[in-house]
């Protein structure tokens, strides 16, 4: 009997080593499968959106759809010298300047010889940026001196790079305003459907699409806007033939959620035909739009934010980033994309540098943020995304996002804390912030034609009156920041430098920990933590999503660790958040690391091999 029972007892540890054994190695293949080997680039940008004609504006007036003379608006030298400076303190390396390129207004400039438009096509009182009205000029609204527009940009730009940050500028290949009219274009340079044939609908020659025999309608519901009309809002704007709207709308009567104050640009496919291609010869739209990037990228320029870019053939993209690149290599391409299956075509034949991560990572967190989502659903997106995380751009705002501290969003800027970590530290591509995030501006406000929606306008004159409390560093009416603001711009900072600073996050292998991870004991839903690793530099990440709740992690560190990270012995000092219990100054692979995250919590740790 008593054989049996020895029997029984060894089988039993027989059983349970194998169990160990599996275990192992089920850990082992998912820390191989979450350590990346993806070559990174050689800086880690960090950059700033400015919309430009809100960032300087010191007017608290805000009324709805009010006047430039009501609300004011922000100019090329109110980003003066100590603005740029608190940017690079912040950690920034690049300055995205959105709305730099002149597009269509409501403001008279007829005296400056640039063309009125009719504010039947133009949305709000200061128009969208992204209806571009003249590639080779500057917005009139920005200058102190509008017959030195351009000087005033090219100080900016001076300015900037000056103060060792680079300028990214948007460039806007898929449509361009109703009224597109050039008076800046360099001697010898035709314009965009000078030489069209308006009598047919396609053909590769034409810059534009057309409806021969059909007048474009003004959306019924754009006009009128009661007290705040305009003396050209009347219903009676005149295109004839219509041309097809920006976001592909072949009708002559698009509706208000259109893009209707823009037109499509033809670059040899044909929509109405099963897209039919015509790249043979090289379009003309091709050759007008890169001898534009090429006017911008000669004048310093650093690179372009291209909007909609997969709205525009990839085979555009690929003959223009070349071209481009050949006489300015180090010029940067960012693309506005939406749809992952194409990031592949985006990267490998057009060339672009950057990709938003808008529909997995963006998207993901924000369930999180909101209390709808989880942080399982992390280690997913950069499985799908191998081979293309370094080329991915994150954010969590921008001009087209609400923003965070809205209630649209997740109606507190500290919820953003475990995101931004996530966001700015997972690869080594580029982090964004939108302007007036670090201090946690809400986006309140019905400023115009957007309406309340939790976003910052980029249709109307505006005072952004967080943000304002910081511009130049100064004190205005309404009080500084607060003691919240002082704070969240604070961590931002550590953020942004350690971002733009560490190697680990420039360089670094990817170490997914969230299958090592047990929250509460449980599978992690609201905590997600990871590592970043080089030759001589290991920072640990740990994240808290809950609102409300701390939580108790206990991370079961793989043996196979030691091998990762060339040693099996760490010291752990805290680089931001607070530090660890003095139980856990030190950790080895292959143990368990246990740590209780207040709510939101944010902690970065530095391993150093003992």
């Amino acid at each position: 009997m008593k054989n049996k029972l020895k029997l029984a007892f060894l089988y039993l540890l027989i059983i349970m080593a194998a169990a160990c054994e599996e275990e192992n190695n089920k850990n082992d293949k998912l820390l191989e499968e979450a350590v990346l080997d993806e070559k990174p680039s050689s800086e880690k940008m960090v950059l700033y959106q400015i919309m430009t004609r809100l960032f300087g504006n010191t007017n608290k007036t805000n009324i709805k759809y009010g006047t430039i003379e009501e609300n004011g608006v922000g100019k090329f030298n109110d980003i003066n010298v100590k603005s740029l400076q608190e940017l690079k303190k912040l950690g920034i390396t690049h300055v995205w300047y959105t709305g730099i390129i002149e597009h269509a207004v409501i403001r008279d400039y007829t005296q400056y010889d640039i063309k009125l438009d009719d504010a039947d096509v133009v949305k709000g009182r200061a128009g969208s940026p992204y209806a571009i009205k003249d590639y080779y000029d500057v917005n009139p609204d920005l200058a102190e001196n509008v017959e030195q527009r351009m000087q005033e940009f090219e100080a900016l730009l001076a300015r900037t790079h000056e103060q060792g940050l680079k300028v990214i500028i948007d460039f806007i290949p898929n449509h361009v305003a109703r009224q597109y009219h050039s008076d800046a274009k360099p001697i010898g340079t035709k314009d965009l459907g000078e030489d069209d044939d308006t009598s047919l609908a396609f053909t590769p020659n034409n810059n534009f699409y057309y409806l021969p025999g059909e007048a474009f309608q003004v959306p019924d519901a754009y006009v009128p806007l009661g007290e705040h009309t305009f003396s050209t809002k009347d219903g009676k704007f005149e295109e004839i033939p219509a041309k097809a709207t920006g976001n592909d709308k072949f009708t002559a009567s698009p509706s208000v959620d259109d893009w209707f104050e823009t037109v499509k640009l033809n670059y040899g496919v044909d929509y109405e035909n099963d897209r039919k291609t015509y790249f043979d010869p090289v379009p003309d739209t091709w050759l007008k739009m890169t001898e534009i990037l090429k006017y911008w990228a000669a004048k310093g320029v650093d690179g372009f934010r291209c909007d909609m870019a997969e709205m525009v053939p990839v085979e555009f993209w690929d003959y223009t980033v070349k071209e481009v690149k050949s006489e300015f290599p180090e010029i940067v391409f960012i693309a506005e994309i939406y749809n992952p299956d194409a990031y592949g075509n985006y990267i490998n034949i057009g060339g672009f540098d950057f990709l938003y991560d808008k529909v997995q990572l963006y998207d993901t967190l924000k369930h999180v943020m909101q209390g709808t989502g989880s942080t399982a659903n992390l280690p997913a997106i950069w499985q799908d995304l191998k081979g293309q995380n370094k080329h991915m751009l994150r954010f969590l705002e921008n001009h087209d996002e609400q923003r965070i501290a809205s209630e649209d969003f997740a109606g507190d800027a500290k919820k953003a804390i475990p995101a931004m970590i996530v966001s700015a530290a997972w690869y080594s591509g580029p982090i964004m912030i939108y302007f007036g995030q670090e201090v946690g501006e809400p986006g309140k406000g019905e400023e115009g034609f957007g309406g309340e929606d939790g976003r910052t306008t980029i249709f109307d004159y505006w005072g952004v009156p967080e943000h304002q409390k910081w511009v130049n560093n100064k004190e205005y009416d309404g009080g500084a920041l607060s003691k919240e603001q002082i704070e969240l711009r604070a961590f931002y900072g550590q953020l942004l430098n350690l971002s733009a600073n560490s190697k680990a996050i420039a360089k670094g292998k990817l170490i997914d920990l969230h299958n090592f991870t047990k929250e509460d004991g449980n599978t992690a839903q609201k905590t997600y933590a990871f590592l970043r690793s080089v030759a001589d530099e290991h920072l640990l990440f740990l994240t808290n999503f809950d609102h409300s709740t701390e939580k108790e992690i206990v991370i079961q560190l793989p043996g196979t660790l030691s091998k990762t990270l060339g040693a099996s012995k760490f010291t752990i000092s805290p680089l931001l958040g607070k530090p660890l219990s003095i139980d856990n100054t030190e950790i080895k692979a292959g143990e368990k690391l246990e740590v209780n995250l207040p709510p939101l919590a944010g902690n970065i740790y530095r391993l150093k091999v003992k």
